[in-house]
């Protein structure tokens, strides 16, 4: 797994961490506080010694002791940091008719003046360069600047100082595609599994990426400085639109991360869109049309235009709300930083940015390459809601989705580790709805099963609603929880708000230790989009493994694993160091058609050292001649 969200990096289970870090001993606390600093830019790692920002070298315990409240403060949720939601307020216009009792006359450059002008307008040349117009006395539309304050101001954005682009030779490209980079390529370097020796073992159609956001990409670079060129007066550019898109992180990862030329697409299913990704690259494992599947979303909604588009709908918490909620004057910082409260009284979510990316492989290649098994994942289920109220109201599909998971787990593991080995990964949005139905949701379901504490835990807490990306945030903490036995708390939860069905739930403030078999993903969408997906913890994947293929074959799985930990430990090393191996290799190796080799049943592709089967599965029979 690979990624960053307000937490910080996946890889290495950092992002985890830092949701769990005063439950953790003081030198992995240390070890933490470093991490963040050099991914924030506050200190640096050369030749085993470290130093601070201003290039002053200083001890590694100086340092973490001196970052403490800089890396607590600045990541997670928090105050915007983006310029624009300063006290200046967002800039903007408004349009205004204006009535001139008299002659207007101003001068103008050339360049700027509109191609087209009121035939009552008199333009004359001062010179080469600027023109002098004017406009006769009656009405004139025209936009006028000015500045709004900002109505939200808290949101769950990458830590400090952290710019995926800085990595790789990016121009101009969307947060969210400088995120994918980054991303995809924390996941590759963290798994210790050489890429090309990968792809060499399969048929380049044995490889697929499933990758893509809820909503495309909508910052200046991509769909929203297009869609708002005319009117702001800037010029379209050519990367503004095919950027844009939705598929565009699977887009990226073929053609500068992966060069592959299997399987590729997007699933577009608002909040629950990694889950949606997830299942088609466990479908076509499971179906043996793929062996190695890459699964990831991306998403940078922290723009004002996204922003005003979610306060219009009530959904957002905004300033005055907050306010609202606990009776206060003026918001503090630490009280932006308590924006995001599942389960609690809440007035609304916080969004949030982040990529998330997970490299799925059919349990024989897991084997074969010794790689380092996180969890696995037998099922994720789908389910629409049927007739609604509004297109943004919750449904009934939840019940459905996480009531299959519930089954799957029970029918694969038995019932006492459904009721007392598996935990809820809730999608938990901070909103009244959502507290109040998919308690319900949780309830029904553990009434089914006779279940009666059932942990529920809400990531969205720390790092907000990311939108198609936050099951991908649920997911990886929870393979942060197989690995350090700890399940994260709702530190915003003061009480659990009266509405709540919370009788056969657990929730906490506090990291809880809890050894789990299996963890429910769940997640609810706009528009009816309900999906929960189930993952394994290594330990139940083992004795899978075993089940499936012997214990000698684990065994000799755990000979060839080691040379991948050594491998993944020396990446995880340098990246907490602040050392990343990003890839991006841009007009490497490109192919247009000619190089190919072509026959009846096959394709070879230079550089690619298996060719791609043309032999298909025909389940219609053949017609006779």
């Amino acid at each position: 797994m690979g990624g960053v969200n307000a937490a910080g990096r996946t890889s290495g289970h950092q992002a985890f961490r830092r949701t769990v870090i005063d439950a953790l001993p003081e030198a992995e606390q240390q070890a933490l506080l470093l991490g963040l600093a050099a991914l924030m830019g506050l200190g640096s790692c050369r030749e085993g010694a470290w130093y601070d920002a201003a290039g002053n070298p200083i001890g590694a315990s100086r340092l973490a002791e001196n970052c403490r409240d800089q890396v607590l403060d600045h990541t997670l949720i928090r105050r915007i940091e983006d310029p624009r939601f300063n006290d200046d307020g967002l800039p903007a216009n408004r349009r205004a008719g204006l009535e001139l009792g008299s002659e207007l006359t101003f001068r103008i450059r050339r360049r700027q003046l509109p191609e087209r002008l009121s035939p009552t307008w008199q333009v004359r040349e001062v010179d080469r360069y600027t023109l002098e117009v004017t406009v006769p006395p009656g009405e004139l539309d025209v936009l006028l600047p000015e500045t709004r304050p900002a109505q939200v101001r808290a949101a769950g954005q990458l830590p400090s100082g952290f710019d995926p682009s800085r990595y790789y030779r990016s121009v101009h490209h969307p947060r969210g595609l400088s995120m994918s980079i980054f991303a995809a390529s924390d996941c590759l370097a963290s798994s210790g599994l050489d890429w090309e020796i990968l792809r060499d073992r399969l048929d380049p159609d044995e490889i697929a990426v499933y990758a893509g956001n809820s909503i495309g990409q909508l910052d200046d670079e991509g769909w929203g400085g297009l869609l708002k060129s005319f009117v702001s007066g800037n010029r379209a550019t050519s990367k503004q639109m095919p950027l844009g898109y939705g598929q565009m992180p699977a887009d990226f990862l073929n053609a500068y991360v992966l060069g592959s030329v299997g399987g590729t697409g997007a699933a577009l299913g608002a909040c629950a869109s990694f889950l949606y990704n997830l299942r088609l690259g466990v479908e076509d494992i499971r179906s043996g049309q793929r062996r190695a599947v890459m699964v990831g979303t991306s998403d940078a909604p922290v723009t004002p235009e996204i922003i005003e588009g979610f306060r219009a709908m009530g959904a957002l918490a905004d300033d005055e709300s907050l306010k609202a909620l606990d009776a206060l004057e003026l918001l503090t910082d630490a009280d932006y930083q308590r924006a995001c409260r599942p389960f609690a009284r809440n007035c609304g979510f916080t969004i949030a940015e982040a990529s998330q990316f997970v490299l799925l492989l059919d349990d024989t290649l897991a084997l074969e390459l010794g790689a380092e098994i996180l969890g696995s994942v037998p099922g994720v289920f789908v389910n629409a809601d049927g007739w609604k109220r509004s297109i943004s109201a919750p449904g009934i599909g939840n019940y459905i989705t996480l009531g299959k998971a519930a089954a799957l787990v029970r029918d694969m593991l038995g019932e006492t580790a459904l009721r007392e080995r598996t935990f809820l990964h809730a999608h938990g949005t901070s909103t009244p709805k959502n507290r109040v139905t998919e308690s319900h949701v949780f309830d029904l379901v553990a009434q089914a099963h006779a279940i009666e504490h059932w942990p529920v835990v809400a990531v969205k807490a720390f790092v907000g609603h990311s939108q198609g990306s936050a099951a991908g945030d649920q997911l990886t903490s929870a393979l942060g929880s197989f690995a350090h036995g700890l399940l994260p708390g709702i530190p915003t939860l003061d009480a659990v708000a009266d509405d709540v069905h919370a009788e056969r739930l657990k929730f906490s403030r506090e990291p809880q230790p809890f050894v789990a078999d299996a963890a429910f993903i769940n997640a609810k969408g706009f528009g009816g989009n309900n999906a929960t997906g189930v993952v394994l913890s290594p330990a139940v994947t083992e004795r899978l493994l075993v089940k499936r293929h012997g214990e000698a074959a684990l065994d000799a799985w755990r000979q060839r694993r080691e040379a991948t930990r050594r491998a993944s430990q020396a990446y995880l090393a340098a990246a907490d160091q602040g050392h990343y191996e990003v890839r991006y290799r841009f007009g490497e190796g490109v192919l247009e058609g000619p190089e190919l080799e072509v026959n009846a049943t096959a394709i070879s592709i230079p550089g690619y050292a298996r060719p791609v089967s043309l032999v298909v599965d025909n389940p219609f029979g053949k017609l006779e001649d």
